[in-house]
C-alpha cells in the first residue's frame, strides 16, 4: 500500500490504476467516523473510475494509519487528505483534485479545501456539519460515547437503528437488520478518537475561506447529523449547490446509486 507522510504520520492510501497519458481527474474519497476509505467506498470506486482517479486515503485512527496518539483535530487530519491530494496532483500532473467527504470524512474535505485551495478544484460536502453548536447533535455524540463505554453490543445496534432511515430498516427485514449487525465494523480505539472529533469539530471560521466549486448533500432522514445542518454548511459556502437525497446518515450503502448520480452530475457540469 502506497503512503505519504504528513506532520510524522505515515498516511496509507490505494488508488486505481492510471497510465501515463491518463487524462482523468483524481477524485480523493474521505471517509466518515471510525470507517476505513476502502470499507465506506470501495463499492462505489468502479462507478467513478471510469472519469477519475480514484484515492482512498486512511486518516489517523482509520486503516493502518494510527498516528499521532492523543486527542485528533480537524487541521490535523485535514493535513493527512492534503498531502495524499498532492500526491494525487503530482500524478496527474499538476491538475487539482476533486474531493468528497462524507460525515466526519465531509468536515476534513471542507477545512482540506479552506486550507489547501490550490489543491482542490471541486467539492462534495455529505452530511456534514459547521460545528458543535447544534444541541440535539451534540446530545447524539455524548450518547455514542456513553453507550460504547458500557455496552458493544447495544451501541452497535443503537448505530444501526440511527444510522439508517427507518424505510430502509423495516424494508430489509428482520433477517436484514440481523446481518447489518453481525457485519457490523468493529469498535477501534480509532473509533473512540473520531467520536470524540465529531464532538468538538468546528468549521464556521474555515467554510468562508472555501472557494473551490462547491456541491453539498443534505440527508433527508439523517437522525445523526440533521439535514438543517447540511443547510448551514451550504449557506457559509458562496456559491455552493445544494442537494438532497432521501436517505438516513449511511447514503453511501442506503443510497449509493443516487448519491453517485448526484455526485457525478456535479463534476460533469
Amino acid at each position: 500500500m502506497p503512503t505519504v507522510t504528513a506532520d510524522g504520520a505515515t498516511v496509507h492510501y490505494t488508488a486505481t490504476p492510471r497510465t501515463a497519458d491518463d487524462q482523468r481527474p483524481a477524485l480523493v474519497l474521505v471517509a466518515g467516523t471510525g470507517l476505513d476509505a476502502q470499507l465506506n467506498f470501495g463499492h462505489l470506486v468502479d462507478a467513478f473510475a471510469a472519469s477519475h482517479t480514484v484515492y482512498l486515503p486512511d486518516y489517523a485512527g482509520s486503516g493502518l494509519t494510527t498516528e499521532p496518539q492523543g486527542p485528533l483535530t480537524v487541521e490535523l487530519l485535514a493535513g493527512q487528505i492534503a498531502a495524499v491530494a498532492e500526491e494525487a496532483v503530482r500524478q496527474s500532473g499538476g491538475e487539482p483534485v476533486d474531493l468528497l467527504g462524507y460525515s466526519l470524512g465531509a468536515v476534513i474535505a471542507a477545512a482540506v479545501a479552506a486550507l489547501h485551495p490550490h489543491l482542490v478544484r471541486r467539492l462534495v460536502v455529505v452530511a456534514g456539519w459547521p460545528g458543535p453548536h447544534d444541541a440535539r447533535q451534540q446530545l447524539g455524540f455524548e450518547v455514542w460515547q456513553r453507550l460504547e463505554r458500557t455496552d458493544h453490543d447495544l451501541f452497535g445496534r443503537f448505530l444501526q437503528l440511527t444510522c439508517f432511515s427507518a424505510p430502509f430498516l423495516s424494508a430489509i427485514g428482520e433477517e436484514g437488520v440481523a446481518q447489518l449487525i453481525a457485519n457490523a465494523p468493529p469498535i477501534t480505539e480509532g473509533m473512540r478518537r473520531h467520536i470524540d472529533l465529531d464532538g468538538r469539530a468546528d468549521l464556521r471560521d474555515l467554510l468562508p475561506k472555501i472557494t473551490a466549486e462547491t456541491l453539498v448533500i443534505g440527508l433527508t432522514r439523517d437522525q445523526v447529523v440533521p439535514v438543517e445542518q447540511a443547510h448551514k454548511v451550504h449557506e457559509a459556502i458562496d456559491g455552493s449547490r445544494f442537494a438532497e437525497i432521501d436517505s438516513g446518515h449511511l447514503v453511501v450503502f442506503e443510497r449509493p446509486q443516487e448519491l453517485v448520480a448526484e455526485v457525478l452530475g456535479f463534476f460533469n457540469v
